[in-house]
């Protein structure tokens, strides 16, 4: 049974890979999509590459995958497919509403929203994932597998505060996924100083060094469990 998920805002750290191999006979091109989403929030997968024989109405688009992901939505925009999701979020489809002339599956692409709980742990790889592409009849056409990351949450960088002038070596500090190793880098990608942000979430270090005297940009970057993400660049005054 699929737990329930939280209210979800969108867009940004999961990765999902699709990779297809064609049932026996020719091989057909890989049908593949990548999608990146954090820990709470969803994003847009955009599945394309369908090469086999144009299919008639009542062909289908199918994909599964495993918890902790959940497909959430099915929003092209187009009255020729009919879009559903399953109510545990473990499917999603399109189904073909109109003629073969039409060849629906091939050079198109086809929107689903994907979803993952905030209690994900960033880095983990889920396996059971897979699409598929069937006739009116139910005969599978194309099949894959696919791999889903999740990704990291970005950290932020909440000190020193943009456009205040500053030491030589002003502390810095900000949020980060717990755990994550935190670089804070000038912007020539020079590294000020580093730290591993604590079980709150909350991280700081001072420069080692004096930072040059004038204007420059600082930029946190996290990592953690073979995934990265950064904050946002501030503006700095150094005097």
């Amino acid at each position: 049974m699929r737990r329930p998920l939280a209210s979800l805002g969108c867009c940004a750290a999961l990765v999902l890979t699709v990779l297809v191999q064609s049932p026996a006979g020719a091989r057909e091109r890989e049908l593949w999509g990548s999608v990146t989403i954090v820990p709470g929030r969803q994003g847009l997968l955009e599945v394309a590459g369908y090469g086999g024989p144009a299919l008639g109405a009542g062909s289908r688009l199918t994909l599964t995958v495993s918890e902790p992901a959940a497909v959430t939505g099915t929003p092209l925009a187009d009255g020729g497919y009919r879009g559903a999701v399953a109510s545990d979020g473990g499917t999603g489809s399109y189904t073909f509403t109109g003629t073969t002339a039409a060849g629906p599956w091939s050079g198109r692409t086809f929107p689903f929203v994907l979803s993952v709980p905030a209690d994900a742990v960033p880095g983990t790889r889920l396996s059971a994932c897979a699409m598929v592409v069937t006739d009116a009849g139910g005969g599978r056409r194309d099949e894959g597998a696919c791999s889903v990351t999740v990704g990291l949450p970005e950290p932020t960088l909440s000190q020193p505060l943009a456009g205040v002038p500053l030491g030589s070596r002003p502390r810095t500090a900000g949020t980060a996924y717990p755990g994550a190793q935190v670089s804070v880098r000038d912007q020539d990608e020079n590294e000020v100083c580093s730290t591993t942000a604590a079980a709150d979430g909350t991280w700081w270090c001072v420069p080692g060094t004096d930072l040059p005297s004038g204007a420059g940009r600082l930029q946190a970057t996290a990592t953690f469990n073979g995934v990265s993400a950064a904050s946002e660049q501030i503006r700095i005054t150094v005097t």
